[in-house]
């Protein structure tokens, strides 16, 4: 018998690392005595909660019992929102929490899943912690290769995960490419639309329909609240699938995983559309301004549809992360990602837009001195 008990923990977990996330402000601030910070690391949303929302915060009382374990009210308005049932929706703490739920349910010991190369780096933590493994299907031009995807699939196969728009390269996915791909796979294996960054979505053969779901029975698709709706903190998530689906995944599901806070400004932050809409023009503006900088400086980056985007940095990473580091702006290296050279930038207001942009022209004039 093994003399430690770490001996015997779950062999899906032995290879792993833990998530990290993006450098905090407070963090930053003592590491290099640097006041002013701008965090443009993690997708959050600079315009903030939707003052509805917090409003709503406010005024919580009998914050000394539970929340409501079926999160009625908050199911309730996204079936009116989005003309769907509530027996169909799931709530999350946060899209992380879908994304454990579906793994719980489908894998295990001897079973596969698949995703896609530069996809987000919590699948494979998801999938391997099951103890099944997780099979990466290289990218095209950085975007996920169905086909690719299509031709990996085998008899373990259980779940594919699919981000459209995907973190980090910002690359979306037709819905009708997607609905093809259900079309042609086996219909025993449950596909995971992420739509983390639906919100950001213009055009609307990028929109996958949540009325796919009554065609396509192993179809689950989620959706956030820590991006536009800018509730990162509260983490707050939804997934909506077929009755049966939404079901097994309710077992699985903690009783009490999202807040009450969570819940009242969900709510709240779906009936305010103006914020939507102001954080959407910031986005927009946002982009345009790191495109038009990038393209004048001759920097290669990745279009993207959501509310980032990635960059060659034309160096190691991890150095042009400690250059604008130093300069307190805090990016995302995407080493982890497979992009080594790649940095990541969220799109924040236009004054913290401006300064990353002009400690740009600073970096690219120190690569120039060499």
């Amino acid at each position: 018998m093994s003399d430690s008990i770490l001996d015997r923990a779950n062999k899906g977990i032995l290879g792993l690392k833990p998530y990290e996330p993006g450098k905090p402000i407070e963090e930053t601030q003592k590491e290099l005595g640097i006041q002013n910070i701008i965090k443009l690391a993690s997708n959050e949303n600079p315009l903030g909660i939707s003052p509805k929302a917090l409003n709503v915060i406010s005024t919580q009382k009998d914050l000394n019992r539970y929340p409501d374990g079926n999160a009625t009210n908050f199911k309730q308005k996204v079936s009116e929102e989005e003309g769907i049932k509530t027996s169909m929706i799931t709530v999350g703490n946060g899209s992380n929490d879908l994304i454990e739920f579906v793994s719980k349910c489908f894998l295990s010991e001897g079973d596969n899943a698949i995703y896609s190369q530069h996809g987000f780096a919590i699948y494979p933590l998801a999938i391997k912690s099951t103890g099944a493994s997780a099979i990466k299907a290289k990218a095209k031009n950085w975007e996920h290769d169905l086909s690719l995807m299509k031709e990996l699939i085998d008899k373990n196969t259980k779940v594919i995960f699919l981000a459209s728009p995907n973190n980090p390269t910002g690359t979306v996915l037709e819905s009708k490419k997607i609905e093809k791909f259900l079309e042609d796979i086996p219909s025993n294996v449950a596909v995971f639309v992420d739509q983390a960054y639906f919100e950001y979505l213009e055009e609307e053969k990028h929109k996958v329909s949540f009325n796919l779901v009554e065609n396509y029975k192993n179809l689950i698709i989620s959706r956030s609240f820590s991006k536009a709706h800018g509730l990162a903190a509260l983490r707050l998530g939804y997934a909506v699938s077929s009755e049966e689906i939404a079901e097994f995944l309710n077992r699985v599901r903690q009783p009490f995983n999202t807040n009450s806070l969570a819940l009242a400004a969900g709510i709240k932050a779906i009936e305010d559309k103006d914020h939507i809409s102001s954080s959407i023009e910031i986005n927009k503006s946002g982009l345009k301004k790191a495109e038009e900088a990038f393209n004048s400086l001759g920097f290669e980056y990745i279009d993207s549809y959501g509310n980032f985007i990635s960059f060659d940095s034309q160096q190691d990473s991890d150095l042009s992360f400690d250059f604008f580091l130093k300069k307190g702006i805090i990016l995302r290296s995407l080493k982890v990602y497979e992009m080594p050279n790649h940095l990541r930038v969220s799109i924040g207001l236009e004054e913290e837009m401006n300064a990353f942009i002009e400690t740009l022209h600073d970096y690219k004039k120190a690569l120039d001195a060499g």
